[in-house]
């Protein structure tokens, strides 16, 4: 099976195709500070790289964060504009597992943690086994960033993040781990295409600070 994979959930996207669990190319590119949106491009570049076409594509999987509001947004638009316009599914992954699958670590126990701003941090906690795969033991939670590795101690847990945090095994969201990640993908399905959003973990800032100089929540649509 064809399957585009999208990950933008940090500063840094990135896509890979992959038939089964091979990987066929794979980009990465910057999200903070770019002068143009390069997520697209990537993916253009990807199926160039790997002699195929937009058509052949017969999945699609996006990570589906926590993480930057605005990559999320980017890379979800993406994912679901594809899926829709090649009609295939598309499957929504938890990004921490895209870094826990991703960085090829010996069997044991990670808690993966992510820069939240606001000194607060995402963590979720997962179980690499023997065969390297990652499996979800706690989902993505707030925590406050001076206490993940009491978290981490808690669970008796290494702490793997892309935020350079102390003693932390550094790594970042892979596209391509999904060719890891096959049960969680059929135990969670794909997702509906009309509703789907990325797990935003909270509201953009800009509408907080809209909200409260409104004293009243934002309108939708």
């Amino acid at each position: 099976m064809i399957t585009l994979a999208i990950d933008a959930s940090t500063y840094q996207g990135d896509v890979a195709l992959l038939d089964g669990e091979r990987v066929l190319a794979e980009l990465s590119v910057a999200m903070k500070g770019a002068d143009e949106e390069r997520l697209m491009p990537a993916v253009a570049t990807a199926l160039e790289q790997a002699g195929l076409a937009p058509v052949d594509i017969q999945r699609v999987v996006c990570g589906a964060g926590p993480g930057s509001f605005t990559s999320l947004r980017i890379a979800g638009a993406i994912a679901k504009g594809i899926a829709m316009g090649v009609g295939c599914p598309l499957f929504a992954l938890p990004s921490m597992a895209l870094i826990v699958g991703g960085a090829d670590l010996a069997p044991g126990r990670y808690l993966v943690a992510v820069d939240a701003l606001r000194s607060e941090a995402y963590v979720g906690l997962f179980d690499v086994g023997i065969d390297r795969t990652p499996i979800e033991v706690e989902r993505a939670r707030l925590v406050p960033m001076s206490s993940v590795d009491a978290v981490a101690a808690e669970f008796e847990a290494r702490v793997v993040s892309p935020s350079g945090l102390p003693d932390a095994i550094r790594a970042v969201p892979r596209a391509c781990a999904v060719g890891r990640l096959e049960t969680m993908l059929a135990t969670l399905g794909p997702v509906d295409l009309s509703s789907w959003e990325p797990a935003y973990g909270r509201l953009a800032e800009a509408q907080v600070r809209w909200e409260s100089a409104h004293g009243r929540p934002l309108p939708a649509g």
